[in-house]
């Protein structure tokens, strides 16, 4: 079966639905919100997750590969994706995982072995050159051919698959949000949106701005380099991965006045951001936001 006609079984929900907030922390200053609900296109594949991965998959299939290989921490949900990707598109998969093995494993390489993925390990050092020929010559004699996808699955294909989300939503808008994590989500809205729209990135990275170089260059290897997008590097709550009281406070407190779970490394910080500026009137009166909500809660 070809990537396509698994697309027919898998029942993604796309476009995603677009769900409106009433807030007032936001409408008192004129700002209306609504969220790209991206996380509920799938439930073992969702968000940009997806998007990402759609065109890597088109593009293995063409290649003639049958094996996809990635990198990815303990807890990323890049590895959970590939995985699931990997089953239900019918690819081998391995996960190259950085640091030791601690046995039992957590949740999400747990998840990842029952998707049949093969997870490998290398240390810190070796990761952090993971794409040079030192680390994938030993992986490809290791595992034979496999068609690379890069961490957070960002690359060209994955800004084309992220491209299509903007021509989803059918109303006008001013502002179109995102949380950041490699840049490949916040290249690809900038690349689509319609004119006049303003994209804001939100980092969940300290030190974050090193990625505004690496969304343009994401954007350079598409086609086009834009300049209508900006990169926020103030609502990173310490740092990735890092959930502070403050953080879950705040990700509480709106799943009590919304219904929305909110994920915690990106989605929560990216919301938290957004009402910090509507209060702080960084959004002028009359602004209509559009957040993508790019992954499922926390499991």
């Amino acid at each position: 079966m070809t990537v396509e006609s698994h697309l027919d079984e898998l029942e993604l929900v796309v476009p995603s639905p677009v769900q409106e907030i009433h807030d007032e922390r936001l409408e008192r200053h004129g700002v209306r919100l609504l969220l790209k609900r991206d996380d509920l296109i799938h439930p073992e594949i969702p968000g940009n997750k997806w998007r990402k991965l759609k065109y890597n998959l088109k593009d293995a299939e063409a290649a003639g590969q049958t094996k996809l290989l990635t990198f990815g921490g303990a807890y990323s949900n890049h590895i959970r994706a590939v995985a699931a990707a990997g089953y239900y598109f019918g690819f081998e998969t391995v996960g190259v995982i950085r640091g030791e093995e601690h046995l039992p494993h957590n949740p999400t390489l747990a998840y990842a072995t029952t998707r049949d993925m093969t997870l490998a390990y290398i240390d810190r050092d070796r990761y952090r050159i993971k794409t040079s020929d030192e680390v994938l010559g030993p992986l490809q004699e290791r595992f034979g051919e496999f068609f690379l996808v890069p961490e957070g699955g960002s690359n060209a294909a994955a800004v084309r698959g992220v491209a299509e989300l903007p021509a989803e939503i059918d109303f006008p808008y001013d502002v179109l949000c995102a949380p950041v994590g490699t840049g490949g989500t916040l290249a690809g809205l900038a690349y689509a949106v319609p004119s006049g729209v303003r994209v804001l990135g939100f980092s969940s990275l300290k030190g974050g701005a090193f990625l505004a170089d690496d969304v343009r260059g994401l954007q350079g290897v598409a086609g086009q380099v834009t300049d209508n997008w900006d990169l926020q590097l103030d609502y990173h709550f310490g740092g990735f991965a890092r959930r502070p009281a403050e953080l879950r406070e705040f990700a509480q407190d709106f799943e009590v006045r919304h219904g929305v779970d909110l994920e915690l490394t990106y989605v929560a910080k990216m919301l938290a951001g957004i009402v910090d500026m509507a209060s702080t009137r960084q959004f002028p009166s009359g602004s209509v936001i559009v957040a993508v909500v790019t992954g499922p809660p926390d499991a």
